[in-house]
């Protein structure tokens, strides 16, 4: 696994649970407003090798936090685009850690691969637009139906599990979270997060400016028809 970062320690990101979180290197999207761009663009990734973390090392990090951590957060990146995935979860489950899985759901055999195998305890897919969309945000072509297969992977799952949009005023209006809600009706929780300017995959991104609070409600309204957990960030 190519372990581009870790935070040892975070109370966020694990819903219930106190973990650390990894940032795995790789993406197969090009999200100009991604916050990691570290861990997207080959020639960043290039540059930070020297200083990625060994699977020893971050096992021995782990054996160390027996007992204080209850699990473990797998971002970055794209997780599912490393075929030692699978390996990497059982190692942790292993040691008796609960595993989340962040994930932009573009490979569902692997989602459907790691939840049979009972390899993870709760994952977390981004929804970035409207699905037929979504070449407007991550600069790629991607297939709806690839999406929409994750999408129901997760929801039959019986894990623990949240969609999540982070909305953009320039690129998310009524009709967009509208549509997004309809591709992720009936989940057990959607998050609405709001777009920080800050350092940005795309420095055009860094221009875009936030939701204000009331725009955050009224989208808030419209996903909680389709979905009961609808929760605000930001």
């Amino acid at each position: 696994m190519l372990i581009g970062g870790i935070q040892t320690l975070t109370l966020l990101d694990f819903p219930g649970k106190v973990a650390a979180l990894i940032f795995t290197a790789g993406c197969n999207f090009r999200c100009g407003y991604c916050h990691n761009p570290q861990f997207v663009l080959p020639e960043q990734i290039k540059k930070l090798a020297p200083n990625f973390i060994p699977e020893e090392k971050f096992f021995h990090f782990l054996d160390t936090r027996k007992g204080f951590l209850d699990g473990v957060v797998i971002s970055g990146g794209e997780p599912t685009m490393h075929e030692d995935l699978p390996a990497f979860c059982q190692k942790i489950k292993d040691r008796g850690f609960f595993v989340k899985l962040d994930t932009n759901g573009t490979n569902p055999e692997v989602l459907e691969k790691l939840i049979e195998k009972k390899l993870v305890d709760f994952i977390a897919m981004d929804i970035k637009h409207p699905l037929e969309k979504y070449p407007e945000l991550v600069s790629v072509s991607v297939d709806p139906r690839v999406l929409k297969k994750s999408i129901r992977l997760i929801k039959k799952s019986e894990l623990d599990h949240e969609f999540r949009t982070t909305v953009l005023s320039d690129y998310h209006g009524k009709a967009e979270i509208e549509q997004i809600a309809k591709a992720v009706a009936g989940a057990q929780k959607f998050t609405l997060q709001n777009f920080r300017p800050a350092k940005t995959l795309n420095p055009e991104f860094s221009q875009c400016q936030p939701c204000t609070p009331e725009q955050l409600q009224d989208f808030k309204k419209i996903a909680e028809k389709h979905i009961a957990n609808v929760e605000v960030l930001g």
